[in-house]
């Protein structure tokens, strides 16, 4: 019973969380319209547009638009042709003087933009939060010896730790392409009116910098026409990016989950739930939720592309809120990183179990042929003639590679050396000691004898995790300073406003 109550509050809890994202991931579209509008304000006090005694009307009239949305069962509408009226109702028609050099073509796409880099900014976190998690489990299990799968037979062995880190440069691959998507995301199109600005002396850069943007959408008709469409395209293409990556690792693990005596799994509890009939499952709950959000952020990107595909400038297929925006998906991709997290955080690594799948099979044979070469001048050919044929009896006898009788290595050494097209002089007789025989053909001794850049022998794990760290670090840094950056242009708007409303 204990059991069932278990799985049952497990699914509980990961469906909570998933409906607590689709919560968090709606836009208050009428919050982003009243920052717009008091940016505008703003702007057009400033320039003469609007004049400030009128102004300081306007911005009460707003404050109060504001205050009565947050009341308790108040309409907060989505548009600004229905939030006018409100204004208008408190202010006068006056009031519409501010929305001079402005239309809803230029004011839906700031709200996109709004939304999309605050959505930008949480997935640079939640991304950053799994890289950590990631490289706390790479440094825990750096030296641990595990089986690699190249077309998903055992290939060769390596470290868990080597393998997470490759995870991480994917990882942080994706963190450099949101830094890079920012630059664009973070432009203003607001002032660019309907397409072709207006008559009005509208400070674009003014609004900009109101509003945290770093610049204003240089081109009017790309700013709300175009660029909503192949900025989106990034977006969504970064998250699917990131999403390909974690079911990746998620298709990992579930190759071990598939096993009888995996060397992997989830900690049990919260993460993983026994079947409703059978009593032995556990299954991998929080594994499967990764996976199904991943989908869903690869779902999304696609869905996107099909609505921006073939679709005229100016049509709104691509810029309103459909099923799964941009700012959706980017929200989903959030989500993913941290149930991500709870994966990683939840992984027991069963270090014996790992190394006797490596010790059952003849993954190690390749270093075998290297060593021939490199120490005894044997022509790799050769030696991975002999190295087949090792494996061919080995496993015909159902021998582990450490079992092979040393004479018998000897013997099929010798039967290899006599193949055609080898030179009549090759010696005939293994040039390797037993000891040294056995060394080559061992996970630690393959390990250890890689010097490749970027492999798996301790010294390059221990400077690939320091530097990923680094890479990290930096990351973090970037991320602060963006929000610090928004904070500080929102207090200066706060500021500007405040002096409207109280008649300065």
């Amino acid at each position: 019973m204990r059991l069932v109550l278990t799985a049952l509050l497990a699914t509980v809890s990961w469906g909570a969380t998933a409906l607590a994202a689709n919560h968090d991931s709606a836009p208050d579209v009428f919050a982003r319209i009243d920052e717009i509008d008091r940016a505008s304000l703003v702007m057009t006090v400033e320039t003469g547009i609007v004049p400030r005694p009128l102004g300081h009307t306007i911005a009460l009239a707003l404050d109060r638009v504001a205050s009565d949305a947050e009341k308790p069962g108040a309409s907060r509408p989505d548009d600004y042709l229905r939030i006018e009226p409100l204004i208008i109702a408190i202010a006068g028609p006056d009031a519409t003087r501010m929305h001079a050099g402005r239309s809803r073509q230029d004011i839906i796409p700031t709200v996109l933009k709004l939304e999309q880099r605050d959505r930008l900014l949480d997935l640079a976190a939640a991304l950053a939060d799994a890289r950590a998690s990631l490289l706390a489990l790479a440094e825990r299990e750096a030296a641990t010896i595990v089986p690699a799968y190249t077309n998903g037979v055992q290939a060769q062995p390596t470290t868990y730790g080597h393998v997470l880190l490759a995870y991480a440069a994917a990882m942080a691959r994706d963190s450099d392409r949101l830094r890079e998507a920012w630059a664009r995301t973070n432009l203003s199109p607001l002032g660019a009116a309907a397409l072709g600005t207006s008559s009005f002396p509208v400070d674009r850069k003014r609004l900009a910098a109101l509003l945290g943007f770093d610049a204003p959408v240089e081109n009017s008709y790309d700013a709300g026409q175009l660029a909503p469409m192949d900025l989106g395209l990034e977006l969504t293409g970064i998250a699917a990016n990131l999403a390909t990556t974690a079911g990746s690792f998620a298709q990992d693990l579930y190759a071990q989950y598939h096993q009888t005596k995996p060397w992997i799994l989830l900690r049990e509890g919260a993460l993983t739930g026994p079947s409703s009939i059978m009593p032995q499952k556990r299954n991998p709950v929080a594994l499967y939720s990764l996976r199904m959000n991943a989908s869903d952020v690869v779902g999304g990107a696609m869905a996107f592309t099909v609505m921006a595909h073939n679709v005229d400038s100016g049509m709104p297929d691509y810029k309103r809120n459909q099923t799964i925006p941009p700012a959706r998906t980017l929200a989903l991709a959030t989500e993913m990183c941290r149930r991500w997290v709870s994966v990683l955080d939840g992984l027991v690594v069963d270090r014996d179990r790992a190394a006797a799948e490596v010790a059952a099979d003849y993954s190690t044979t390749t270093e075998l042929a290297d060593t021939l070469q490199r120490e005894a001048n044997v022509p790799f050919r050769l030696g991975h003639h002999f190295a087949s044929e090792l494996v061919t009896y080995g496993r015909g006898r159902d021998l582990r590679p450490a079992d092979l009788p040393f004479d018998e290595v000897q013997r099929i050494y010798a039967d290899a050396a006599q193949a055609p097209g080898l030179p009549q002089d090759m010696p005939k007789t293994l040039p390797l000691t037993e000891a040294r025989f056995r060394e080559a053909l061992s996970a630690s001794g393959m390990i250890a004898a890689a010097k490749g850049l970027g492999g798996p022998q301790q010294a390059e794990v221990t400077r690939m995790l320091g530097e990923a760290r680094d890479r990290l670090a930096t990351d973090r840094t970037w991320l602060a300073d963006k929000r610090n950056g928004l904070a500080k242009a929102r207090s200066g708007l706060d500021t500007a406003f405040a002096a409207l409303a109280n008649g300065g």
